[in-house]
């Protein structure tokens, strides 16, 4: 497993595998947005967390269409899906592969653009404190999507398509957490928990979705 990972990770961050254009989408984002807005600090400060969470789900479906379908169009999945280790672990090493390519670098870069949104201190801990606990979920949740759509030649919005309905409930909290740090009239406590129960959930649910949906799609 620990050997899968150090593969996957190493192929994301030469660039072959899809990793780097999530992090400069993401990036180019969250700059436009002072220019979209203007020059309302107080209008940036509020909408920011959102922005930023925004932001890093559509960069992580950007960087979701080749978890599986490089692999598909090698023949190392073939040998993954016959090999000794279980299914499941090899949708998890990927996925821990995946997240550490492409979210770590959002998340760690959450505050130096939230700056540009005129976000409070506070607001940009709680940020990237929110991106670290439910970014995780998003590349479960993607691992699905990608994983059904492994077999298509052209599956790169069906993935989108399918993991976009299921992300929602991590965008709300990541945002409402996020929001509540700031606002002492919004919740900051429960929200995140909430938050950090989804990726629990999903980090439980998502391998064995995926490692079956991979099943499904081999036979």
């Amino acid at each position: 497993m620990l050997a899968l990972f150090r593969r996957d990770l190493a192929l994301l961050l030469s660039g072959s595998g899809g990793g780097a254009p999530g992090v400069v989408f993401f990036l180019a984002v969250v700059a436009v947005i002072p220019f979209g807005v203007g020059p309302d600090l107080q209008l940036l400060s509020r909408i920011g967390p959102a922005f930023l969470w925004i932001g890093a789900l559509l960069s992580t479906l950007l960087s979701l269409d080749r978890l599986f379908q490089a692999d598909r169009d090698d023949g190392t999945l073939d040998l993954l899906l016959t090999g000794p280790l279980p299914l499941p672990l090899v949708v998890l090493a990927k996925c821990a592969a995946l997240w550490v390519a492409s979210c770590l670098p959002l998340v760690i870069a959450a505050p130096l653009l939230g700056l540009l949104l005129a976000l409070e201190p506070l607001a940009l801990g709680a940020s990237a404190l929110t991106l670290l606990v439910g970014t995780p979920a998003l590349v479960l949740i993607g691992a699905v999507g990608a994983a059904v759509a492994a077999a298509l030649p052209r599956g790169g919005v069906l993935v989108s398509v399918l993991t976009l309905p299921l992300a929602i409930p991590i965008l709300i909290f990541g945002v409402a957490a996020t929001s509540g740090a700031v606002n002492d009239l919004a919740p900051f406590r429960a929200p995140f928990l909430i938050l950090l129960a989804l990726t629990l959930l999903y980090g439980v649910l998502g391998p064995f979705a995926a490692a079956l949906a991979l099943r499904q799609s081999s036979d």
